[in-house]
């Protein structure tokens, strides 16, 4: 609890739920009001496990970063709601264990029910919250639960957690393991037991990842049993069986009890949410009637307002504050006017799909020492934007990527992947991976900062495993703005192996960067045990040729007359990814490391290539100043 707590006006009220855990509630009203005497008033529901009445990092007051929700909620209350701030099960002032995602549609529900059957709520109520506060929303709304009226979901809320935000394409995202190492220093058991927080304290969560993969009950969170068990549960369940479908983690088994409610989703192009926000906007717009906004910056995971992500700096147009709307916070208000108080003036400008383009900056070294890639905000009437046409790029073997097929017969390029030094993590959609790795975009260049390096300085294309393919110079300015899909032959000699992709802008040489600067767009993972379906497994018949697809994020970047386009093909990035063992183990377990001879086919008959949509940069349509 926190000794600074401002009171609220109910606090710490106890909701029960169905199975008699209470739910610790903070409720705030309108200055002056008077439950059950005065009118009932629309109310807004956010659902955290970082402590209701703890500083929100996202939040901003006055032009100051970081702000107490109870701050927040009394904002609002001025507007003439209702204000309800929950802790999650098992966390803080609530009661229960803590089981990371899948209390939280039952216990949402729960809570819903509550708040309509209170004398100061008329029935309507709108939900919001960033990261695991939009996954309680959308767990929640998948039930269908009494009054909800809207929502506002930024940087969060799974469509699938096996595809992403807990793995993807068969691999496991380790931003679980060092956001299970966090929260369990902050969990009841440690806070109240001095000896337990020690044993947590003690370990050195970087000197762990060198140490992969865990052994349960000799972890470095074995002192917190529940945090350790979930976190196994989880890098363990390889296949997409029915524990992937359980509520709380796959909206997409439930989009049709979803009601039909305006609901906003925003993400960003370096978040770890890109590919659920997507998934979510085509599911909840199928059909319905609803409006349904989408809002997309070149942000970190939730940073909305700080304009550089990693070292790539896209200026001052890129802040949410006063390109989208003044501000977040009125934004949210605006919103909640209109779907919950029913207010029925004009609403200002209100574009289905608000995307920031990156890139057209000058490429040069910013006076705080960043890389300045620039962009600026653009509007669609949906996503993919209907101006961008799908366009493949084929993968050559002497390393060119053109539009014409490759010609050459039996082309191939071979490569060792050895998981005892998998290709470095530099940048990329991540989030919650402090202290080991950090997201954002970077020159692909081994650094001291980034875990795993070998060679301080050395671009990751001179590594041996890294295959790169890249265009010539650009004759022209060219947009790529939706899905990237690559398609891949692949042959290796070991039962499973991984293949990742990731594309890169690459810039022309200049004075701040005689080498030229290769910036990460966006990258992906495919474990090729699963090259059959998601459900069942299979080992790879040494040799023999398989056609694999990896779908990176969407992504929204403009690529300048002079640069060029490159992907990357490897076999491992880590520490975002658990490495793959070539064993045919599954990684959570593994004991036995192998080098795998990977093999990319480049021929007429087994080719490889990327789909990238482009548009005419002109073609574009500016987002308006708000």
């Amino acid at each position: 609890m926190s000794p600074t707590r401002p009171l609220a006006d109910l606090s710490n009220q106890k909701v029960r739920t169905r199975d008699g855990v209470l739910l610790a509630t903070d409720v705030y009203f309108p200055p002056g009001y008077r439950p059950g005497t005065d009118a009932a008033l629309p109310v807004i529901l956010e659902r955290t496990p970082y402590g209701k009445a703890d500083i929100s990092r996202s939040e901003q007051l006055g032009g100051v970063q970081g702000q107490p929700r109870p701050d927040i909620a009394r904002y609002f209350a001025q507007h003439g709601f209702a204000v309800v701030f929950q802790d999650c099960r098992g966390r803080y002032d609530s009661e229960g264990q803590f089981t990371k995602y899948l209390s939280e549609g039952e216990d949402g529900y729960d809570t819903m029910a509550w708040i309509t059957a209170q004398p100061w709520c008329n029935g309507r109520i709108g939900t919001m919250g960033l990261s695991y506060g939009a996954h309680t929303q959308m767990a929640l709304a998948c039930l269908n639960p009494p009054g909800l009226a809207c929502m506002v979901l930024d940087s969060g809320g799974f469509s699938n957690g096996y595809q992403c935000g807990i793995r993807q394409s068969g691999a496991f995202e380790l931003k679980q393991a060092t956001w299970a190492y966090k929260q369990a220093k902050l969990s009841p058991a440690a806070q109240e037991d001095p000896v337990v927080l020690a044993a947590l304290e003690a370990q050195d969560i970087r000197q762990w990842f060198m140490r992969m993969p865990w052994r349960p009950g000799h972890s470095p969170l074995s002192a917190v049993p529940e945090y350790e068990d979930y976190l196994f549960e989880q890098w363990r369940a390889e296949c997409f069986d029915e524990s992937w479908r359980q509520l709380g983690i796959y909206a997409q088994g439930y989009y049709d009890a979803i009601p039909d409610i305006p609901v906003v989703l925003m993400s960003s192009w370096y978040d770890a949410y890109v590919r659920t926000t997507m998934e979510n906007f085509e599911g909840l717009g199928a059909g319905r009637n609803a409006p349904l906004r989408l809002i997309m910056g070149p942000w970190l995971h939730g940073d909305r307002n700080i304009t550089h992500s990693g070292d790539a700096e896209f200026g001052a147009a890129a802040a949410f504050d006063g390109h989208i709307a003044r501000n977040w916070l009125e934004f949210r208000l605006a919103w909640f006017r209109r779907w919950l108080q029913q207010d029925a003036s004009p609403a200002a400008a209100d574009p289905v799909a608000r995307l920031f383009l990156m890139g057209g900056g000058s490429g040069r070294r910013d006076a705080q020492g960043r890389f300045e890639h620039g962009g600026q905000w653009v509007q669609a009437a949906t996503w993919p934007v209907p101006q961008a046409r799908p366009t493949p790029y084929f993968l050559h073997a002497d390393g060119g990527l053109r539009r014409e097929p490759p010609q050459a017969q039996d082309a191939r390029i071979r490569y060792q992947a050895d998981p005892r030094r998998p290709v470095p993590t530099i940048g990329g959609a991540l989030t919650s991976g402090q202290p080991v790795f950090v997201g954002g975009g970077f020159d692909q260049r081994e650094d001291a900062r980034f875990f795993g390096i070998e060679q301080a300085g050395l671009p990751l294309a001179s590594r041996d495993d890294v295959v790169v393919f890249q265009t010539e110079p650009l004759e022209q300015d060219l947009a790529v703005v939706g899905p990237v899909v690559v398609r891949l032959s692949i042959s290796s000699d070991c039962p499973d192996t991984d293949f990742t992709a990731k594309l890169i802008d690459v810039y022309p040489a200049n004075p701040d960067y005689p080498e030229g600067y290769a910036l990460n767009l966006t990258d992906g993972i495919f474990r090729c045990r699963f090259h059959e379906s998601w459900e069942k497994p299979a080992a790879l018949e040494p040799g023999k040729v398989y056609e694999i697809t990896i779908e990176p994020f969407a992504t929204c970047n403009l690529f300048k007359r002079g640069h060029r386009i490159r992907l990357d093909i490897s076999s491992s990035n880590f520490p975002k990814y658990d490495v793959n063992p070539n064993s045919g183990e599954t990684a959570a377990d593994a004991r036995e490391k192998r080098v795998a001879l990977n093999t990319l086919h480049l021929s007429p008959v087994h080719g490889c290539s990327v789909t990238l949509h482009i548009a005419d940069p002109q073609a574009l349509t500016p987002l308006p100043a708000p």
